[in-house]
């Protein structure tokens, strides 16, 4: 909508930093950007950005300008999300912010399955973790957001939560397999790859090897957990992951998606259970497809994690 265009224009100038990069982002010129800016800036009485010789930041106005831009942008899209439902085809665009074990097989089979009902709607998944997917709901960058790690924010309004265990993964030969249950003492020893700090999983490890005085040896640290499991067909190693990461329903979840790799639960003793969240902007109104995406992976998660799901 035309009426839009020069707020766009601002929100692109404020993610981009520079008013160069923002232009060929937008395929205008950066004169005729920049004069944009100052008309926006002439009408408000306040100029919105700092100039520097290394491009542009927002100063105070412009932080408060940028977040009523972004919140008027995410009430267009949910009114014309509204409206085109009405013809009885549902539209809209779904922004989901996630971790990765949710990433793998997860959402890929729940946005198929929303998709083959309602193919006029698009998605776009932005991969990252805790404090950052809070922080993407509050800029209105994200619609609906799957975290595995304790809320910080008060803003994050959890629609849903399901319990997690951690599992330890091999290859078939490790003499771990023979194991039911895996103690955290028996991984001691072994090469260890393990999933970024900044992953719930981590997290969880790292507090229970300190409490019990414990030290792993961790040869490797990546935030791809195909790569982590696909390094364990070549190498005496062990790796982590959650149910929701793995293929499967939990009565099959021995089964880590990759021939030759096994899956045994870590003893809940030495690594307590931790929880997805599933939520949205605290006070928000979703769009139409949003909201019911994710109605839809509620009831999925209920499906697949029956025991294990509450709000």
């Amino acid at each position: 909508m035309r009426f839009m265009a020069n707020l766009k224009f601002i929100d692109t100038v404020s993610r981009e930093g520079s008013i160069r990069k923002a232009a060929e982002k937008l395929a205008i010129t950066s004169t005729a950007l920049n004069r944009r800016i100052l008309q926006v800036e002439d009408e408000i009485g306040q100029p919105l950005f700092e100039r520097l010789p290394s491009g542009v930041r927002l100063n105070t106005a412009g932080e408060i300008f940028v977040q009523h831009i972004r919140s008027q942008m995410a009430d267009l899209a949910r009114v014309q999300s509204q409206i085109a439902d009405l013809s009885g085809i549902r539209r809209g665009h779904v922004r989901v912010a996630s971790g990765a074990d949710a990433l793998r097989h997860f959402l890929p089979e729940a946005v198929a399955k929303y998709r083959r009902d309602h193919p006029a709607v698009t998605f776009e998944m932005t991969r990252c973790y805790g404090d950052a997917a809070e922080a993407s709901l509050l800029s209105l960058d994200t619609d609906i957001a799957m975290s595995f790690a304790p809320i910080r924010a008060a803003h994050f309004h959890v629609a849903a939560g399901v319990r997690q265990q951690i599992y330890c993964l091999m290859n078939e030969a490790h003499p771990l397999a023979k194991h039911e249950i895996i103690r955290l003492h028996d991984c001691v020893g072994y090469p260890a790859i393990l999933p970024n700090p900044l992953s719930g999983i981590r997290q969880l490890l790292d507090t229970a090897l300190i409490r019990r005085n414990l030290e792993l040896n961790m040869i490797l640290v990546s935030d791809s957990f195909e790569f982590m499991q696909n390094y364990l067909l070549h190498d005496e190693a062990l790796s982590f992951q959650i149910p929701i990461g793995l293929a499967g329903s939990v009565d099959t979840v021995v089964d880590s998606g990759i021939t030759g790799i096994v899956a045994r639960p870590v003893d809940t003793t030495d690594v307590p259970f931790g929880v997805i969240h599933i939520g949205y902007l605290k006070g928000r109104v979703l769009p139409v497809a949003a909201a019911k995406f994710l109605d839809d992976i509620i009831h999925h998660l209920q499906w697949r994690f029956p025991d294990e799901t509450g709000v």
